[in-house]
């Protein structure tokens, strides 16, 4: 017989609130839809590790969609129909035209596809103590140490002279050699483990190294430089001059894959942000004829400022949403104007989830836990809310009233304690421009690492999240 309850318990469920585990409140044919859902996002981590292998992947993927370059198109667009454009394939914008003109506003999702790493110097290779070795810098905020002693590839482009580009991965394949910055034997590293962390590993000591064997030649004085420049030019018809003009990144030679015995987790690299990025680009796919045109925006350069004409800072999102306003209708500064004004936005970024080993750098009552859901972030900025988006109560309330409609688990998370630190996210770019914003995504362990960690049924909720958003 079950207990009856007593009036303070009642009461109790009435007014107070407590999260809890997405799993236990999810059925067993939802279950399956995670986890088929997940399988398919570790595929995507493990084809596009750079930004320009994400944009390419994704724009195969809305092509089998239905989806049309835009730049290729003519004439009218008309409600239902489906276009992407890329901005010099490292920034992807993907649009469902909508039933109300464009000027009554857009519901959008955007998300980034960079993540750190590290990235080759213009004069990279060098010959030192018989060793061949790669000089780098680092993009976005890395803990150095975490780079060394570990298998990394090489990914991205080179222009060589005559104009051609040359495609660059190695290190994926099972067949492929691998490289690495190396590290101080214990034994001799007394005066580097009296340092602190973050000088322990310096940047201009992330250093790869890429080969041993010199060029048999005793009249040539740096025989290894010369026996890797001739292997490289063989295999890829590359000269040194090349590398001056090429984008070249080292990230972990790691594949994606489950984690945990029950299997409820996902590692990988560059999960910051790549989770949402992907999330959002499948809930947009599934899109057929949404009331208002709905924008999907999958920007560069998050990690370093959002900068440059591939970053949310530039006006590429502005001119694209101008572009539709012409092709949907008849184009006017007004219009455009309008629309930014009248639209809404879910920044889709990852936040950082408790991690029971660290926890006392997160103020729990205010925290992102693993597998509560996906994760709203009023504001994220740093101390008194600096350079915070800091979304209004309105925009904020009508979101998650969206949610709990949609039966979608969610979270509200900050990133830490007050005074521990902080970050940002594209969201204070997009409220700069009219929109209401509000930060909406998945909480990482290890954010940053080479090796990030996420739970399936939070990757799973924010896909549903931004489904129901775009709609």
């Amino acid at each position: 017989m079950e207990e009856k309850k007593t009036e303070g318990q009642k009461l109790n469920e009435l007014l107070s609130y407590e999260t809890k585990s997405a799993w236990e409140k999810i059925s067993e044919a939802e279950k399956e839809q995670v986890f088929n859902f997940c399988s398919q996002y570790i595929s995507f981590l493990n084809k596009a590790k750079t930004e320009r292998e994400s944009a390419d992947e994704l724009i195969r993927l809305a092509e089998s969609k239905g989806f049309k370059n835009f730049e290729a198109l003519n004439g009218k667009l008309n409600p239902g129909d489906k276009v992407y454009l890329s901005n010099r394939s490292k920034t992807i914008m993907l649009a469902v035209i909508g039933e109300e003109p464009i000027d009554k506003g857009i519901n959008a999702v955007g998300a980034h596809i960079d993540s750190p790493r590290l990235d080759l110097k213009q004069n990279p290779l060098y010959e030192d103590s018989g060793l061949g070795l790669l000089k780098t810098h680092y993009y976005g905020g890395i803990k150095k140490y975490q780079w060394t002693a570990m298998p990394l590839a090489i990914h991205g482009v080179v222009i060589k002279q005559d104009g051609t580009k040359v495609n660059i991965v190695i290190g994926e394949d099972d067949s492929d050699p691998v490289f690495c910055v190396t590290d101080l034997l214990p034994h001799l590293a007394n005066e580097q483990m009296q340092k602190k962390m973050s000088e322990g590993i310096t940047g201009e000591s992330l250093n790869i190294l890429i080969g041993n064997e010199p060029y048999k030649d005793d009249k040539v004085k740096e025989k290894v430089k010369l026996n890797l420049l001739k292997i490289i030019n063989e295999k890829h018809g590359i000269k040194e001059k090349d590398f001056l003009t090429a984008e070249l990144e080292v990230i972990p030679a790691i594949k994606a894959r489950d984690v945990g015995i029950d299997r409820s987790l996902v590692g990988g690299y560059g999960q910051d942000d790549r989770v949402c990025a992907y999330a959002a680009a499948i809930a947009i796919m599934e899109m057929e004829k949404p009331k208002k045109t709905a924008i999907c925006v999958l920007a560069d350069k998050e990690e370093i400022g959002s900068v440059g004409n591939t970053g949310m800072k530039s006006r590429a999102f502005e001119n694209f949403l101008a572009e539709l306003v012409e092709v949907t209708g008849e184009y006017s500064a007004l219009k455009v104007s309008r629309a930014l004004r009248s639209s809404r936005m879910l920044s889709a970024d990852v936040n950082a989830a408790v991690d029971p080993t660290y926890d006392g750098v997160m103020e729990k009552r205010n925290a992102a836990f693993m597998g509560k859901g996906v994760c709203v972030t009023k504001y994220t900025g740093a101390g008194g809310k600096y350079q915070a988006n800091d979304a209004h109560a309105e925009f904020l309330g009508e979101v998650c009233q969206l949610l709990d409609k949609e039966n979608i688990v969610w979270q509200i998370g900050e990133l830490g304690k007050v005074d521990q630190g902080g970050g940002g996210t594209i969201a204070g770019y997009l409220a700069n421009l009219g929109m209401d914003v509000v930060d909406c995504g998945v909480a990482l362990l290890s954010m940053h690492a080479p090796f990030e960690i996420a739970s399936k049924v939070d990757i799973y909720m924010a896909y549903r999240a931004y489904l129901a958003f775009l709609k």
